[in-house]
């Protein structure tokens, strides 16, 4: 082996068309971008939706709705969701975000409703962003408290 026939490995190589090197090589004049118009000049780039002039799709197409950006969102737990988890002794007379996420009810930053879904036959004293009406009856019906954070 010998400088003379050294080359390079086998699919080593990927040779590409060498663009604008002259009318010899086939691709020299516009260097295969046509004549004239934007995708001809140096620096082109065209905007994501753009439609060479034509109104673009996004803002063709009718808009509607209103998303407010000040809503509050909660998540609710029920009543005889807590029930539940009373008789399945996972909770004491005690509820708060801390043992609603423990059992995976709730995230660590959601805000809490609990609503009033099914019987509560147990007293409980409950810490909550909010409480539904009849969730609340609920629970004073049975001794427990309502503590609204």
């Amino acid at each position: 082996m010998e400088l003379h026939n050294l080359k390079p490995a086998e699919g080593a190589v990927h040779r590409t068309k060498r663009i604008g090197r002259g009318e010899g090589s086939g691709h020299g004049g516009t260097s295969t971008r046509g004549h004239k118009g934007a995708k001809s000049r140096s620096g082109y780039s065209k905007k994501i939706g753009f439609e060479g002039g034509q109104m673009p799709l996004q803002r063709r197409v009718p808009k509607f709705g209103f998303r407010n950006f000040n809503r509050v969102e909660y998540t609710g737990v029920n009543i005889d969701v807590l029930q539940k988890l009373f008789d399945d002794n996972k909770i004491t007379d005690t509820v708060d975000q801390e043992i609603l996420v423990k059992n995976g009810l709730v995230s660590k930053n959601d805000r809490v409703k609990i609503l009033g879904r099914g019987e509560l036959s147990a007293k409980l004293n409950i810490t909550a962003h909010q409480f539904s009406k009849s969730a609340l009856a609920a629970i004073e019906a049975k001794g427990g408290t309502a503590v609204s954070l």
